[in-house]
């Protein structure tokens, strides 16, 4: 499966995926297209990342002038508090610099800031960082972080995958605006699926439910053939690919209001590429719900008045103007009123995840 190396992580306890300088740049450009200011006066807190490597980090400080960043925070957990263990070596930065702490470097977490022109060069970038040891080992659930947290306007990161759901939950607590990435079957969990319903979080622009490649700690156990996949991507040594990544977030993006390009139900039923819909009289109806089953998002028929169960993929193309969002077939707490969250059958055999939508205005 595309998402073994996830399932692999939670049994090992290895949460540490380091997201790409490419796909972080794809990702925020896409907000930056959209709305240039949309950082412009902010503090951003990236709060799982180790400074002195993190591609976040890097991103950031390269183009705090440009997106007009207030202040950049960026914290890391302590070595000896991780779970997964891996062989540690301190960086010649943190070695060279006097205050430089055997026992702490292990110990505690590393806070870096940039705020200001350091170097005075003229410029505020990456050489401009300034670091220390936090106090503690930088759990993002102690109050030191939790102070950085009401410090920030925006919370952007690659929280670990296995504390996905508690980590969104301290963000949520805090009412930020967020951008990170998590597993798309998160959509249907009961503490994620309501924000989407509600149009308070969304998917971001790019990437989602395809392959993305990660760094892993040196030594993590990969699937062979995830390896070689990241390889042919051009990542060679310490990587993994993950099929089933996702990016979260609060920031508007063009992409969330391109309406989706759709058949009539007459067509999708003649013309089709599916062999699940073309030549049949009817789309199929749930044995215990009052709606059709349509298994391809690019088989929502554009004409159809009632309630449509779709795959959780559907939200990569989904559009608030367009549909609305009514419930899922997973978590039977999701819906006060009762309606969603059993399985959905087909002739007495249960279906994948599925979200149900109608259209907001039937095209004609």
């Amino acid at each position: 499966m595309a998402n073994s190396n996830l399932t692999e992580a939670k049994r090992a306890k290895n949460d540490e995926f380091y997201t790409q300088y490419h796909d972080i740049e794809k990702e925020i450009n896409a907000y930056i297209d959209y709305n240039p200011d949309v950082f412009r006066g902010k503090t951003v807190l990236l709060p799982c990342d180790d400074p002195e490597w993190s591609n976040f980090t890097k991103y950031f400080a390269q183009n705090f002038e440009r997106f007009g960043l207030k202040k950049l925070i960026s914290t890391s957990y302590a070595v000896n508090s991780k779970k997964y263990k891996s062989g540690y070596q301190p960086t010649l930065f943190e070695v060279n610099d006097p205050q430089y702490d055997e026992y702490k470097t292990k110990k505690n977490g590393k806070i870096f800031i940039l705020d200001h022109d350091k170097t005075g060069d003229g410029k505020i970038d990456v050489n401009d960082l300034e670091w220390r040891y936090l106090k503690g080992d930088g759990d993002f659930k102690s109050d030191e972080i939790k102070k950085l947290r009401d410090e920030a306007d925006m919370i952007i990161t690659n929280p670990p995958f296995s504390l996905f759901r508690e980590f969104l939950a301290w963000i949520v607590e805090a009412g930020k605006q967020f951008v990170i990435i998590g597993n798309m079957n998160a959509i249907t969990y009961k503490e994620v699926f309501p924000l989407i319903k509600e149009n308070k979080m969304w998917l971001g622009a790019t990437g989602n439910g395809n392959d993305m490649v990660f760094g892993v700690p040196k030594g993590a156990e990969v699937a062979e053939k995830d390896r070689q996949k990241a390889a042919r991507l051009g990542y060679v040594g310490d990587y993994t690919r993950l099929g089933n990544s996702c990016w979260f977030t609060t920031l508007d993006h063009g992409k969330r209001h391109q309406p989706l390009p759709l058949m009539t139900m007459e067509d999708n039923l003649k013309y089709s590429k599916h062999k699940e819909i073309k030549g049949k009289e009817s789309y199929d109806r749930y044995d215990n719900y009052n709606a059709i089953e349509v298994p391809f998002t690019d088989a929502i028929p554009s004409d159809y008045e009632g309630i449509m169960g779709v795959p959780i993929s559907f939200l990569e193309k989904y559009s608030p103007e367009q549909f609305e969002l009514l419930g899922s077939n997973r978590g039977v707490d999701q819906d006060p009123n009762g309606v969603y969250g059993r399985g959905s059958y087909l002739n007495g055999k249960e279906t994948f995840k599925r979200i149900f939508i109608r259209h907001k205005k039937v095209a004609k």
